[in-house]
């Protein structure tokens, strides 16, 4: 071991002074051996398993040193408070790469309503690029949260757990938080992405405005989670949870923006094409308003098999993260 690398004073000295009494009870061990040999007694054998056992405390903290003499730029690759970390950032930098592709994208060109359709398309373009911006912030202001609590003590490393931590242990208090915090960023993560390419595929003309809606709600609602999954240990005053905060009301009012320009652009689509010709005759016009209500209670069964559809499938994807379906959506 080389304790001259260590970062400060105090960790040298404290890292040398294991040293020296671990070689001090490894000797008292071997000594001990050799009476156990010459002259066997129970007493002398108590007395071994007792230097043993001081041997092993004494390896404990030379192990403990060695994560001391490392320093801050070296972690544990399995603490879960680092997984979180990282995932937290490879969900910042995968929404940064879908937005740096989403702001290259062109509304499609049209031969009719040029500029009206234009002008609607970039609409839908820039709140989209909005969204995207704001949940990579978002999720970088979460890494921050979440660094922010290790520093405060409220989360716990696997270097503060102890020497003796395993993996079977990764699934205690703090790192199922850590886990929770990883899901709900992979989510933001991943509902951004699919907004990126329900917009591009919306102004190409490959999709309705009702994806892009189901999309942008997707993004509020993993947003929601990610904010509940900082809340639980966070101090809500504390400067990184207000940023998070901050960037999470940033997200929200760039999805209400978006889907109301969606929604405006779906009720005008619908208003154009609600045209229905009235049929003069009495038996005619009878059968006309019956076949028009069957449809709609065809749709209406339609959107109530859908909504529970999608309430079974938010119970069953947050079953194990321990956050509430309910709060999946801000509309």
């Amino acid at each position: 071991m080389q304790a001259s690398t260590a970062e400060t004073t105090e960790v040298r000295q404290k890292t040398i002074a294991a040293g020296k009494n671990c070689a001090v009870v490894y000797k008292d061990l071997l000594e001990q051996v050799s009476t156990v040999v010459q002259k066997p007694s129970q007493e002398a054998k108590q007395t071994l398993a007792a230097r043993a056992h001081q041997v092993a405390v004494s390896v404990q903290e030379i192990v403990h040193c060695s994560e001391l003499i490392k320093g801050t730029d070296w972690v544990d690759p399995e603490d879960p408070t680092v997984i979180a970390e990282s995932e937290l950032l490879t969900a910042a930098k995968s929404i940064e790469a879908a937005a740096q592709k989403l702001s290259q994208l062109k509304p499609r060109k049209k031969a009719k309503e040029a500029d009206m359709s234009l002008n609607f398309e970039e609409q839908i373009l820039e709140a989209a690029k909005s969204i995207a911006s704001a949940t990579a912030a978002l999720v970088k202001s979460a890494s921050a949260a979440q660094r922010e609590l290790v520093a405060q003590g409220k989360v716990r490393t696997r270097k503060e757990i102890g020497a003796t931590y395993h993996k079977s242990q990764i699934l205690d208090d703090d790192g199922q938080w850590s886990e929770g915090l990883i899901s709900a960023a992979k989510m933001v993560a991943a509902a951004t992405h699919s907004l990126c390419e329900s917009a591009n595929a919306m102004v190409q003309g490959h999709a309705t405005e009702e994806r892009l809606i189901a999309s942008a709600k997707e993004v509020a609602g993993s947003t929601a989670h990610l904010l509940v999954a900082c809340r639980v240990k966070a101090d809500p005053d504390s400067v990184a949870m207000k940023r998070l905060q901050a960037a999470g009301n940033a997200v929200k009012r760039a999805t209400e923006v978006l889907v109301k320009a969606a929604q405006q652009a779906k009720q005008r689509d619908e208003d154009e094409d609600i045209n229905v010709a009235v049929d003069s005759r009495k038996v005619g016009g009878i059968k006309q308003e019956l076949q028009i209500q069957e449809e709609m209670l065809r749709k209406e069964r339609e959107w109530i098999e859908a909504r529970e559809k999608l309430a079974k499938f938010r119970k069953q994807r947050y079953k194990d993260t321990g956050h509430d379906s309910d709060s999946s959506s801000a509309f």
